[in-house]
């Protein structure tokens, strides 16, 4: 199949060339005339499974033949691997890692966050896994200077002493890199005794691995061994080639590795033949991009060598350049160009490694029911058994809230075994009730006692209710293997509802994904120890999160969405480069919490710039395609981004080069992108919807409110819409699901102290003392108040006012007792047929018989101005306690009213009787509901609000923001 020769063979694929075909293409015109049996004698080693189907079907595509033998490199070193031990499950050792790093935390508590346990156990696996592959030995780690270095660094390598031994069994317990590079040290030694003499072919593989580049020099060196390169850059020249040995300088230009395989088997790039006679789609397109991505110490042969390259018009005519507003923008724009080649028969793919803007592009596809072909799948972290899973983790962690009861209440897999139709009917009439009655802690005995009161709801479901989700928190530390059993004995029970079985929680691709890991978790978890909730929670979802689940056959065959690795696999007729931002592609090197970049390099590791170069490979692969959208957004949602460094380059080398048309050429690319930007925008265009009026409804006369409270009545005069709605619409509020410790539930705790105490007082003829307050606040908050921080907070605040409520309530028995708490009371208006109602927190009389009136004010107690013309609260309550409205209260006159204020300054503040006497109130009050109730005055929206900023329940519906304060309403009549 290959002339003999000394020189190892190497050859290349120029990048934006379909290399699996052009590898097949290759390897059928080397055999052609030669006998079948030839071609079957052939070893085809390829990196990835991916790669080695599309080379299997591309041969199935051909003329009938003999296939060569086509493997992954695991398949092809199983042989000489066979006595070796069988690797360690990755998920086992990083459970024996957890072990470690806990005690090293509970020592550095510094050192990281225990949420990030299972973080590091997997990046300190990871790193051992890469010092196997790349051949270091953990001494190297152990003798690195670090006296420059800070003290974080020296603690790491300590602890590299105590978990050396993963690298030290490596012979009798090896992790899967390090079996594999026994396995490949033994096949080289094997070849180096005895080379096989039938063709070997290694291709698609950059060497980015110590064990692949092992690999790859052996076969080079081989009698009939050949080593194919993906996107080899043929133009660039020597020179350059000449200033990439060094990492430190060269290790994130995509021609790196390529440099590095050279030097292992001393050849230059000249040496390095064309594979096959295939031509890249645009040759001057490669020029240009080969020029645009020099290493950074050379960038100054863009003066030099740009004039060289002729007129870029040709280069850039197939470039689209889109630069979107928002990430969104871009990801519309993405969707229409893919819905377009869908219509039109194109092969259209996505690559980017930023999923964020892939799930967007997606569910943009989905206005017109076109699902991609996603090669990553959905993490299973984020399918239905996936969450599910999470949210009955949770359960074991903290005290059962209303909002985590409900969640799973509500989840689609959550009683899914049978009458899946009567437990979402019961859960909504079980939300009704949390919501209506604040309940944030649900119990047995409150859901219980709910039950007992709903005759439609069976009692079996009930007990599943209770059993499933109550008094399920662990404090402390439990295996981890009695915590995953009971973890997933209570989903199964959740799932399976009053049913046997565990329902559909295992059915579906996801859920056979989700068995499949809780299986290997089973295996392994007995070596894991003692764990939190806490942390198996956080463990379990990181375990999940590197999962992925993919539905083969759901996606559209043309419409793609693939991986930056990908691109050297497919070809595609048109390929659009997503996300190009800082960041996002090149993604940031991730934080390494072992080694820094300087040890890295000092123990020859690979420096976090690999996974730079890698990109910027996959990139220049990819941007030399026949048809190519280039896509960035300008603003992502929190600032404006920074466009990524190739695109930098390319852009700022088209920019500086304007005897070959590069200006041009560029606002060629720009105006082929805004073109389709203008068609998103058009399509995001509707059509302009005035702004609503000022809303003032006046409803038909019989369907006017004719029942009001005295809190009510300030808000009938600040915002009548409110009252509208309340009362003619009947719209109210939902409740909240989550009780809040807010200043209501404030105002209702202190409320309820002060009754008590007051009532005790007066009931028993002793005095208030503080000491009486507080055990009072105590049992109170302790009753009403679930929240240790809130509870802590309102004792501390009474305690600073206590002294004053106690001396203030000395001088208020010195003028009167009091004799009714919570007295409620309700006057009419004959002629009008309105009846007012209101509820005293407090009536005290004096010796001659007067009344006084108090309300508690926890916060600001209104103004006497405020209380003329706005909050009547107490001077409409004064004037129903003269006409006698209080039950079993005899009318007399009213000596004061007065607002107790209970605020962080507490003073009182009383209403101004004086000036606006009852009789003067009761008469004004009369003419406002009159004005409403006969004279048809408009309910107008935000009449009279204290503030701009003041909210309303009903701003929605009265679509406040369309217009302000300063439009004029207009009545609107109702029939």
């Amino acid at each position: 199949m290959f002339e003999p020769t000394d020189i190892p063979r190497v050859f290349g694929v120029q990048p934006g060339a379909d290399f699996p075909k052009a590898l097949v293409d290759g390897l059928r015109f080397r055999l052609s005339g030669k006998p079948p049996e030839d071609t079957a004698r052939v070893d085809v080693i390829l990196n990835t499974s991916r790669m080695a189907r599309r080379v299997s079907s591309l041969f199935d595509d051909g003329p009938a033949i003999l296939l060569p033998r086509i493997r992954v490199l695991g398949d092809f070193s199983r042989g000489v691997a066979a006595d070796l031990p069988p690797a360690v499950s990755p998920l086992r050792q990083r459970f024996e890692l957890i072990q470690l790093i806990t005690r090293l935390l509970d020592q550095e508590p510094d050192l990281a966050s225990r949420a990030s346990i299972y973080d590091l156990a997997d990046s300190l696996a990871g790193l051992f896994d890469e010092m196997a592959g790349e051949g270091v030995p953990i001494d190297v780690i152990e003798t690195l200077d670090v006296s420059d270095q800070s003290g974080h660094w020296a603690r790491a390598q300590h602890f590299f002493a105590i978990a050396r031994h993963f690298l030290e069994n490596v012979d009798t317990a090896p992790g899967q890199e390090a079996r594999q590079r026994l396995a490949i040290e033994r096949l080289v030694a094997k070849w180096a005794d005895n080379p096989p003499q039938h063709p070997v072919v290694l291709a698609g593989s950059t060497g980015s691995r110590g064990t692949m580049m092992l690999l790859m020099q052996a076969v080079a060196k081989l009698p009939q061994g050949a080593v194919v390169l993906p996107g080899f850059d043929t133009d660039m020249p020597s020179n350059v080639w000449d200033r990439m040995s060094d990492a430190l300088e060269a290790e994130d230009h995509p021609q790196f590795r390529f440099r590095r395989l050279m030097d292992a088997v001393s050849i230059g790039p000249q040496k390095v033949q064309p594979w096959h006679e295939c031509n890249p789609p645009n040759p001057a397109r490669n020029k240009l991009i080969s020029l645009a991505l020099r290493p950074a110490p050379v960038t100054d042969q863009w003066l030099r060598e740009g004039p060289s390259l002729g007129s870029l018009s040709n280069a850039v005519k197939d470039l689209t350049l889109i630069e979107a507003t928002t990430q969104r923008e871009e990801a519309l724009t993405i969707a229409a160009r893919m819905r377009k080649a869908a219509e039109e028969g194109q092969t259209c793919a996505l690559i980017t490694p930023d999923r964020m803007l892939t799930r967007q592009v997606s569910a943009a596809l989905d206005r017109w029911r076109l699902i991609p072909d996603d090669s990553a799948g959905q993490p299973l972290q984020l399918s239905p058994p996936g969450r599910f899973l999470r949210h009955v983790s949770s359960l074991f962690q903290r005290k059962l809230t209303s909002e985590t009861l409900l969640a799973l209440l509500k989840h689609p897999l959550t009683h899914s075994g049978a009458e899946r139709g009567n437990h979402l009917l019961w859960t909504r009439e079980l939300e009704l009730w949390i919501r209506r009655k604040a309940i944030t802690y649900p119990d047995a005995d409150s859901l219980l006692g709910w039950g007992r009161t709903q005759d439609f709801v069976k009692d079996t479901w009930m007990d599943w209710l209770v059993t499933s989700f109550c008094n399920k928190e662990w404090t402390g530390d439990v295996d981890l293997a009695q915590r995953l059993e009971s973890h997933i004995k209570l989903a199964e029970q959740i799932a399976g509802g009053q049913s046997d079985g565990s329902g559909e929680l295992w059915l579906e691709g996801s859920g056979r994904k989700a068995a499949q890991v809780i299986e290997e978790l089973r295996r392994h978890s007995d070596v894991a120890g003692p764990i939190s909730a806490s942390d198996y929670s956080d463990m379990f979802g990181a375990i999940l999160a590197r999962e992925e689940v993919r539905d083969r056959d759901e996606g559209h065959p043309n419409i793609l969405i693939w991986g930056t690795l990908e691109a050297r696999v497919q070809g595609a007729d048109l390929v659009i480069l997503g996300g190009l931002n800082e960041g996002s592609w090149p993604e940031s090197p991730n934080p390494d919490p072992w080694l820094n970049r300087k040890m890295r390099h000092d123990a020859g590791l690979l420096l976090p710039e690999r996974r730079i170069g890698l990109s910027a490979h996959d990139f220049q692969q990819a941007v030399c395609a026949p048809e190519v959208w280039i896509t960035r957004s300008i603003r992502s949602d929190e600032a404006e981004t920074v466009p990524s460094r190739w695109v930098n380059r390319l852009l700022n080398l088209l920019g500086g080069l304007p005897e070959q048309n590069g200006p041009e050429a560029l606002e060629d690319m720009r105006n082929r992108g805004r073109e389709w930007i203008n068609h998103v925008r058009t399509l995001e265009t509707f059509r302009e919807v005035l702004p609503e009026t000022r809303p003032s409804p006046v409803p038909p006369k019989a369907a006017r409110p004719h029942r009001l409270s005295v809190t009510e009545i300030k808000r009938l005069i600040r915002d009548p819409y409110a009252i509208y709605a309340k009362h003619v619409l009947r719209l109210r509020p939902m409740d909240p699901l989550m009780r809040t410790p807010d200043a209501l539930l404030r105002g209702i705790v202190v409320h309820e102290i002060l009754e008590q105490l007051i009532k005790e007082s007066a009931d028993n003829g002793i005095s208030v003392t503080r000491e009486r307050l507080m055990a009072i606040s105590e049992t109170v908050l302790a009753k009403n108040v679930p929240w240790p921080t809130a509870r802590a907070l309102w004792k501390a605040r009474l305690e600073r006012i206590a002294d004053h409520i106690v001396a203030q309530e000395a001088l208020r028995r010195q003028r009167a007792l009091p004799f009714a708490f919570e007295a409620r009371a309700q006057d009419r208006i004959e002629e009008l047929d309105f009846t007012l109602t209101g509820t005293a927190d407090r009536l005290d009389r004096t010796p001659d018989g007067d009344l006084i009136l108090y309300d508690y004010k926890t916060g600001t107690p209104p103004s006497a101005d405020e209380q003329t013309y706005f909050d009547k609260q107490l001077l409409l309550e004064a004037a129903m306690a003269e006409h006698g409205a209080f039950a079993e209260i005899d009318p007399a006159d009213v000596a004061d009213a007065i607002y107790i204020g209970l605020g962080p300054k507490p003073k009182d503040q009383p209403a101004p009787l004086a000036e606006t006497p009852p009789e003067r109130v009761w008469e004004e009050f009369t003419r406002l509901i009159g004005a409403y109730l006969t004279d048809g005055k408009g309910f107008t929206a935000r009449r009279a609000m204290r503030t701009e900023a003041d909210e309303s329940d009903y701003d929605q519906l009265a679509r406040f923001g369309e217009w302000d304060a300063t439009d004029d309403p207009k009545p609107e009549v109702l029939i």
